[in-house]
């Protein structure tokens, strides 16, 4: 059986979740590389490493719920 909430799979709402957070944070790390100065210098880099972990993250998360899918 799968968790439902409303028409919706759970895993709809975190794979979305999980998407807006890694939009966000490669939004700000763009941000911070065309911005530069001490902003730029201190965070885009750290913002793109953040990025990556949210990407490994985020398909993990893809991974799992194909596997619950196929498996129910």
């Amino acid at each position: 059986m799968r968790p439902k909430f409303g028409g919706m799979d759970i895993f709809d709402y975190v794979i979305i979740g999980a998407l807006a957070v890694v939009t966000s944070v490669l939004a700000l790390g763009i941000f911070a590389l065309f911005r530069g100065g001490d902003f730029g210098r201190s965070y885009s880099n750290k913002l793109m490493r953040l990025r990556v972990l949210t990407q490994a993250v985020t398909i993990a998360i893809l991974v799992v719920a194909v596997w619950w899918r196929h498996a129910h």
